[in-house]
């Protein structure tokens, strides 16, 4: 009608997908500023080892246990409006970190964090999917990519600011000001939820109170999968320059190279996987990637070396890459219960990952324990042989 504004339609497929792509580059980026400072706040707070591990375990603590409060957000507020909650609430952390006064406000501060992570990446998923879902078309792997360019970028800035100033507050602000510009760009693109995000039609009569579901078979095998493909991923990350240089007696030039191997590979295989999940389906793609991780780094095991071993650090990377992304499309088309609870299982795994190959180390030795992580690949093969996966015949995202 003349003098009344025509209502946007919804935005397409690029522009949503690069502005929920900032919120993965946004989550990427704040991990990545505070956790590369940690070295000044320990020395700031006065903290040793064993004080900086338990708040490293706060901060995941947090995330895992921010599940029920996930699941109430994100049928309340819909994962468009929590994602922005959540992304200035982790906004606000990163300004409270170099001022707290003491280690018990630390530990708040950090499991604070935690909770926010938790609510972001459920809502950024969900977002994901439903990217997916609007225009049958493939693209989580890639938005997976960003949280890794995300990391990337936090390090740079950090090395940056450092040669500068030494001042952690500072190089806090000028993060801080990097996010919120990513998520000024990112807002106008992002998805609305049908029915959470959208203003109510009209009065509604009284709601029922919602019942407690307990999660169906085949969220319990998402979550199985979820929680060992980041045991997987996660472990490897820990543990693999230690491998290196203990166990197969690399150099202390070489031995940082497994991390690198392992990040580039997956980094890589993440561009690509969103064409691999057209072409094949994300079932094939998951069985085969986790495969080929537990092959590919069995198979390094037992020839040691240090060119197997980075071959079969190379595998993992490849494997795994695509193991997350398909299972929370797969777990966000069940709902956000669903999704909240597969998401709490990858962040257990996360915490619990490092923390089980030390314990197989200390009782056996280092290969055994990393033997466990090719175990954990191929449990989730074993797991993605009975989840019901959705069928693709779409055309890949650009």
């Amino acid at each position: 009608m003349p003098g009344h504004p025509t209502p946007a339609g919804p935005p397409g497929f690029a522009r949503a997908k690069w502005s929920i792509a900032a919120l993965f580059c946004f989550l990427g980026f704040q991990y990545g500023t505070w956790i590369s400072r940690l070295p000044a706040l320990r020395t700031r707070l006065d903290l040793g080892p064993g004080e900086v591990g338990l708040l490293l375990m706060a901060c995941g603590a947090g995330a895992a246990a921010s599940f029920p409060l996930v699941a109430l957000l994100t049928r309340r507020l819909g994962s468009r409006r929590l994602s922005l909650v959540s992304a200035l609430c982790l906004v606000g952390v990163l300004a409270a970190l170099p001022a707290v006064p003491d280690y018990p406000l630390a530990l708040l501060t950090v499991c604070a964090d935690g909770v926010a992570v938790g609510c972001l990446n459920v809502a950024m998923n969900a977002q994901g999917a439903a990217l997916e879902k609007a225009h049958d078309r493939t693209a989580m792997s890639q938005l997976h990519a960003t949280f890794s360019a995300g990391l990337l970028a936090a390090a740079l800035l950090t090395s940056g600011a450092t040669t500068v100033t030494a001042s952690v507050p500072a190089h806090f602000a000028v993060a801080g000001a990097l996010l919120l510009l990513l998520l000024t760009a990112a807002r106008p693109g992002l998805l609305t939820d049908p029915g959470t995000d959208a203003p109510p039609a009209g009065p509604a009569g009284p709601k029922r109170p919602r019942r407690l579901v307990p999660p169906s078979a085949a969220t319990l095998l998402l979550g199985c999968a979820m929680a060992f493909g980041t045991i997987t991923e996660g472990a490897m990350n820990d543990w693999s320059t230690l491998y290196l240089r203990d166990v197969v007696e690399a150099s202390a030039t070489v031995a940082p190279l497994g991390i690198a191997v392992v990040s580039v590979t997956m980094l890589l295989a993440r561009a690509c996987a969103d064409r691999w999940r057209t072409r094949w389906g994300d079932g094939r793609v998951v069985r085969t990637g986790s495969a080929v991780a537990a092959a590919g780094l069995g198979l390094a095991l037992l020839a040691g070396g240090v060119v197997p071993t980075l071959l079969g650090f190379a595998c993992v990377g490849l494997g795994a890459a695509a193991i997350t992304p398909c299972v929370y499309v797969a777990a966000a088309e069940r709902g956000p219960d669903a999704l909240a609870l597969v998401a709490a299982t990858g962040t257990t795994g996360l915490l619990a990952g490092p923390a089980l190959i030390g314990f197989v180390a200390a009782a056996a030795n280092l290969t055994l324990g990393m033997a466990t992580v090719a175990a954990s690949a191929l449990v989730v093969t074993l797991t993605a042989l009975r989840i019901p996966w959705r069928a693709r015949a779409a055309v890949p995202g650009s």
